[in-house]
């Protein structure tokens, strides 16, 4: 691996992280923007590429829940050789020496196995050759004290880079977390339900369902919480960046060039839909949070939000589309039960009604898409969401 990737004329390896189970979804995304190299691997996707890439990803990928950018990797069997070795990075071509770090690492198979210890070093090391604070991550008090800095940071400082140090099988990789908060933040949604979708899982499960934004199609969300589905869909259709509006840890990093980032923030080619998105909540509290969280995203234009039950669902006028819906489920399998007239009434609203559409519904148990008695198709992709296994059942157009 290249271990200058401060310089433009070498790429080096970039890992955008994705919830497990839908890497190739992401993967399909990376290839749309044009992404060198897109690689599905456990746990992600790998693309390479130089710094400006790195910006990109941040500003463009719609599923992905982070960017790390991979500056080092190099065998260490013992963690004096791991202290040797991390001198070598070029910290001072990628850290600023007035930003605080924060070291975070991790041992699976290899002969260093204290993870603490491998991070010590690797502290150690950016403090002593580049003078950078170090911010010291979750202590755990052991036998013997944490080796310490005199230019700690204090723990709760915001402004700290992470760095990642990976010991898998004896070979360390070292990377750069380019995002700092996950990137399901874009900096709209202030006010959310109590179970709210993620936006990077929704935006990988639009794709899923076959919506891109290419195509005139318009997308229903019947019980839309704070209007994640709603939003997100209408984002896509108008190309609309989805870290448009927030800030980035690599804005911190000695690899930042403000010029050419705000360059590429302004690249930018909004095109109003042809069609409208629609979301509707019997709770009028969900009607209103998606409201205004969908004009602070700017879509507000695009977007209709409807107080009703999903029994008064009606499909609008226009070319037919696509219901996605993230319904209540129980916190555990079994618990849902009491959920299945819910599921059932909404099964039958979508077939009596929706001809022509297709549906994606996302649940825990079987047990609740069964009850909607819809024609789902095999292979479900299935995540977790807020802790909870849930599976996208999908189904073809209704009526065919």
């Amino acid at each position: 691996m290249n271990t200058d990737p401060t310089s433009p004329a070498q790429p080096f390896e970039i890992f955008l992280v994705a919830a497990p189970g839908l890497e190739p979804v992401l993967c399909a995304e990376a290839s749309d923007r044009g992404f060198t190299d897109p690689t599905m691997v456990k746990g992600g996707v790998t693309v390479t590429g130089g710094w400006p890439e790195v910006w990109r990803a941040n500003l463009e990928l719609r599923g992905a829940t982070r960017v790390l950018a991979r500056i080092a990797s190099f065998r260490a069997l013992h963690l004096a050789q791991l202290d040797k070795r991390a001198r070598r990075v070029p910290w001072a071509e990628i850290l600023r020496a007035d930003v605080p770090v924060r070291v975070e690492a991790s041992c699976k198979a290899s002969r260093i196995y204290h993870a603490g210890a491998a991070a010590q070093r690797i502290e150690r090391a950016i403090a002593e050759e580049l003078g950078a604070p170090i911010v010291k991550a979750a202590p755990k008090k052991t036998g013997k004290s944490a080796e310490k800095n005199s230019g700690d940071a204090p723990e709760d400082d915001t402004r700290a880079v992470q760095i990642k140090a990976r010991i898998d099988d004896d070979l360390c990789t070292i990377s750069v977390d380019s995002s700092g908060e996950s990137l399901h933040k874009r900096g709209h949604k202030e006010a959310v339900n109590k179970a709210p979708m993620r936006e990077t899982l929704a935006s990988l499960f639009l794709r899923q369902c076959g919506y891109d934004g290419r195509e005139p199609m318009p997308v229903v969300d019947p019980m839309c919480g704070s209007g994640t589905f709603v939003i997100e869909a209408a984002e896509i259709a108008a190309g609309l960046k989805p870290g448009r509006s927030r800030s980035f840890a690599f804005e911190q990093l000695a690899t930042f060039d403000p010029a050419r980032w705000q360059d590429l923030r302004g690249n930018a080619t909004v095109t109003p839909p042809a069609v409208r998105f629609y979301g509707s909540d019997r709770d009028a509290g969900a009607v209103t949070m998606s409201r205004a969280n969908a004009e602070r995203a700017g879509v507000g234009a695009w977007t209709d939000f409807a107080h009703h039950a999903i029994s008064d669902l009606t499909p609008p006028e226009g070319p037919p589309g696509l219901v996605i819906v993230n319904p209540p489920y129980g916190a555990r399998i079994g618990e849902g039960k009491s959920l299945i007239p819910l599921y059932h009434a909404m099964g039958q609203t979508l077939k009596t009604r929706f001809a022509g559409w297709r549906v994606g519904i996302v649940t825990n148990e079987a047990a609740l898409a069964k009850a909607t008695e819809l024609p789902f198709q095999e292979g479900g992709v299935s995540v977790s969401n807020g802790g909870i296994r849930v599976t996208l059942y999908q189904t073809g157009v209704l009526g065919e």
